[in-house]
């Protein structure tokens, strides 16, 4: 019996061999658009550009540089590069140039499907969405440049209850955002789509302003609108080479001549590998290729009279929209199926290449072609006129690279873009204000370039994006784990010790445990949506850090080494705590010049002038990038060493924690001689340890830093020292539970470059008498006369089966008025716990408000934090004969 696809690929008109030869390049001798888009190109070249926007059609420009001098020079001529430069140039950037190798939209853009949608499961990502779309629909009226935009809308189509779930739990976090967004019926999705088979279909998520826009026109009138406000964009113009110069400026070399940059921005797509190469850098990218089918005219389609919405079918993992009377058809194929071009990696992009195509494969998409024609019915009898196999670039994590590199001055990224027409618009904006103001406009850390570093080996890169490829369409969890590619090189010194007995998580490329296997539990990881198999032993793990003492692998934080003649000086200046004494330890923030959290970390000076400083795992080099900008900036003379890999970090915590200890060290451990926040260079069980008193729990307890290859026996020394005392390991959702009990911030939830400490609650630790003249310092003191507009909240939630994980919708009186920023379950109260962002009015204790989890909302109230008083806390409390509440 044939595949049912078999009639559609043997009516296809265009050739596709069934085992095409790997990477073998085809000539694009035609748009993969038809006559539409190919009609509006060649109107483009016959017309030239509108009037004032000299040079913004498809002629080439005149290949010269003009100008020997630039303030910012971007480095590539497609959608991303080209809205850079429209948008420093129309905030007022004199001087930027564009270089593109060889002309406009080479590369992906060009045969790029052109989707655009506010969707997306991140939280600021759909700033970036928003704003893109908003952008494309008033540039042609702006530039004078048709873009062929289309917005018919967009449909994700559930067809299974757990899919329900994922569309109920996007819902509950996009109720704060301006996209319109909605979980609609079948019978509405069949009305907007009428010629969908609705045997399989249980729901959709309809947004409506979602649509598809020509990638080359887009490109076109953002070229014209760069012009238009000042912009110099050269083609074709290679640059050949970079150097960076002593004070941090760029030479950048054409055959052309020579550009000198105050900053470059490389945003060369899948040539981003070959600009990096020229100053040291390994950007961990790699070209993917995707394929899409255009069908002739179905009359199906033509005798619709409103444009079809575009569809994206998750279990069949692919997107089709109408295109023109006819339907365009993608899929993503398995990580199994699908091809990459690592031979571009490994030997570099072909010289020369622009706008080829890889031969196509009909054969590798049929299952989704099948999938396809059991959803709509009408492309059975369809032909296919056109097959596009195109290289896409990919990052191990399917998410672009934007902003400043770490190590390099001046040398920024917009790169890695698996969905570049939609991310084009907002990136450009993001990363213009960004270099204007000094900061970015707001949090992005998922999208930090330096959220890869030296772990990130190509066979890495490769593993990832295949899996990101694969798992393009599948469910998005909460607590979401992948695997491949893992472990990387970057393992703690207890990974093998631990790895069968826990169920790890992956964190900036390290393996860490989230909660750890007894007989009978069900190991391995099994998300959900709701309780899972992980939530009786993480509150196992709770009540063993409680009631005894546990061992947890903290290795994973970013670790930085800070000394020299003026490191008390740069750290005054950096943070807006005061610089702890030698032997002390406190907890600082760095702000951003408007006021924002851009980062906390844990402050040690070890002996006189000498710092540890200690930062999450995912902020390593985020955070160092900007020490070591503010060390250039400012000429302090400091030693910045980056100890990350070299220090294994074991936290102890608990009631019995001093006890086992003291067992190991001859060093006095007791409440009088080791205070909480002080730090002292100590043996145990002769191995030389940096222990810090503190701890994420909130419990007694000691952070022990110490030599990587000592993880093992200081481990075990420490599990023999307390079998009495019934010690035993825990992971990090049980310590995520004891953090938030304590009323405990995390950097990244509660406060990030969307918050300013005020309203997060950090007044401890902000220290605006200090004489120093931190950074944001004049900010805070201008947000704090002007009062706040809103505050962090502590709320328990009257939940069921389900908890707060973040980034849901919190109601009052009919209307959605804040969001989460983290919750949990907790073990002490028996109930659900978050942190959320309420306008200042409603943020008394006492205050009734719902949170929404799963399309329900729960009753939740405002309550004095924390819920758990912390164990020095408590300490105190017990000498004046008060009874503290635990």
């Amino acid at each position: 019996m044939a595949h049912p696809g078999a009639e559609l690929r043997a009516r296809c008109r265009c050739q596709a061999p069934a085992a095409p030869q790997r990477g073998r390049l085809v000539p694009a001798a035609r748009s993969p658009w038809g006559r539409s888009r190919r009609g509006r190109r060649r109107a483009a070249e016959r017309d030239g550009p509108p009037r004032g926007c000299r040079g913004a059609g498809l002629k080439t420009s005149s290949p010269s540089l003009g100008k020997d001098r630039a303030d910012t020079v971007i480095i590539g001529g497609g959608c991303v590069g080209v809205s850079l430069a429209y948008h420093l140039a129309k905030a007022g950037l004199k001087d930027v140039v564009l270089l593109e190798k060889s002309e406009l939209t080479a590369g992906s853009t060009w045969h790029a499907a052109g989707l655009t949608t506010y969707f997306h499961p991140g939280i600021n990502l759909k700033k970036i969405h928003y704003y893109s779309i908003k952008l494309y629909e008033k540039l042609e009226e702006e530039t004078g440049q048709a873009v062929g935009f289309h917005q018919p809308g967009s449909i994700r189509i559930a067809s299974t209850p757990t899919r329900v779930d994922e569309f109920k739990y996007q819902m509950t976090r996009n109720g704060w955002h301006s996209t319109e967004q909605y979980l609609i019926t079948p019978e509405k999705v069949q009305e907007l789509f009428p010629l969908l088979k609705m045997d399989k279909v249980l729901a959709g998520l309809y947004n409506p302003g979602d649509g598809h826009i020509d990638p080359y026109s887009l490109t076109m009138a953002l070229a014209a609108g760069a012009r238009k406000y000042g912009a110099q964009i050269n083609y074709p113009v290679q640059v050949t080479n970079l150097k960076s110069r002593s004070d941090g400026t760029w030479e950048v070399e054409t055959p052309l001549g020579i550009i000198q940059a105050k900053r470059i921005v490389n945003t060369a797509g899948f040539w981003a590998r070959e600009i990096g190469k020229m100053i040291g850098l390994q950007h961990p990218l790699i070209p993917v290729h995707h394929q899409y089918v255009v069908t002739s005219t179905i009359p199906e389609v033509k005798a619709l009279k409103t444009e079809l919405p575009v569809i994206r079918d998750l279990e069949g993992s692919y997107y089709l929209r109408q295109e023109r009377d006819g339907l365009l058809f993608g899929p993503y194929e398995s990580e199994e199926k699908m091809k990459l071009q690592d031979s571009w990696v490994t030997d570099g992009v072909p010289p020369g290449f622009g706008k080829e195509l890889f031969e196509s494969d009909l054969d590798r998409i049929m299952e989704h072609i099948e999938a396809a024609m059991e959803m709509v019915p009408v492309l059975k009898k369809a032909d296919i006129v056109n097959t596009i196999a195109g290289p896409i670039t990919y990052s191990p994590d399917i998410l672009p690279m934007v902003g400043p590199h770490q190590g390099v001055r001046n040398y920024w990224v917009a790169i890695g873009f698996g969905y570049g027409i939609i991310h084009a618009g907002g990136i450009g904006k993001y990363l213009s204000d960004w270099i204007l103001e000094g900061e970015p406009p707001f949090d992005l850390i998922e999208l930090d370039p330096n959220r890869y570093g030296k772990w990130t080996t190509t066979e890495y890169t490769a593993a990832k994006a295949r899996e990101s490829y694969g798992f393009n369409n599948i469910v998005g969890y909460p607590k979401e784990e992948r695997f491949a590619g893992r472990p990387t090189e970057r393992t703690s010194g207890l990974y093998d010790l631990l790895k069968s007995k826990c169920s790890m998580g992956f964190h900036a490329g390290w393996e860490q445990p989230h909660w750890f296997y007894k007989p009978g539990d069900e190991t391995g990881y099994k998300p959900s949506f709701r309780r899972t198999n992980w939530f009786d032993p993480v509150g196992r793990e709770y009540k063993q850090v409680m009631e005894k003492v546990g061992v947890i692998d903290l290795s994973p934080f970013g670790k930085f080494k800070v000394k020299g003649t003026d490191s008390v000086k740069l750290l005054d200046h950096l943070f807006a705590n005061v610089v702890p004494k030698v032997g002390s330890t406190n907890i600082s923030h760095m702000l951003t010049p408007r006021g924002k959290v851009y980062a906390e970390l844990t402050v040690s000076q070890l002996y006189p002038g000498e710092f540890m400083l200690i930062t999450g795992s995912g902020s390593e080099l985020h955070d160092l990038r900007w020490i070591e900008e503010e060390v250039t900036r400012g000429g302090y003379k400091v030693d910045i060493e980056n100890v990350t890999d070299e220090i294994g970090v074991l936290g102890v915590a608990g009631p019995y924690a001093r006890q086992i200890l003291q067992k190991l060290t001859r060093e006095d451990l007791s409440d009088g001689s080791f205070k909480f926040l002080q730090s002292k260079q100590l043996k145990l069980s002769d191995i030389a340890v940096t222990a810090i008193r503190i701890s994420y729990t909130g419990e007694l307890g000691w952070e022990l830093y110490h030599k990587k290859e000592d993880s093992v026996a200081l481990y075990s020394a420490i599990m023999e020292a307390g079998q009495k005392e019934g010690i035993d390991n825990f992971g990090t959702y049980a310590l995520n539970a004891l953090r938030l009990e304590k009323g405990f911030r995390a950097w990244g939830a509660e406060m990030n470059c969307d918050t300013n400490p005020w309203e997060a609650g950090l007044e401890y630790f902000v220290k605006l008498n200090k004489p120093a003249d931190f950074t944001g310092k004049q900010a805070l003191k201008q947000i704090k006369e002007k009062g706040l507009k809103r505050r962090l909240v502590y709320l328990t939630v009257d939940t069921d089966n389900v908890d707060p994980e973040g980034n849901e919708s919190v109601w009052h009186n009919g209307k959605v008025i804040g969001n989460t920023t983290s919750g949990t379950f907790s073990y002490s109260a028996q109930q659900s716990l978050a942190f959320a962002y309420v306008p200042t009015e409603l943020s008394k204790v006492g205050q009734k408000l719902e949170v929404e989890l799963l399309g329900k909302n729960y009753p939740a109230t405002i309550i004095q934090e924390p819920l758990v008083l912390t164990e020095p806390t408590r300490m105190r409390l017990q000498k004046k004969g008060e009874s503290p509440k635990i």
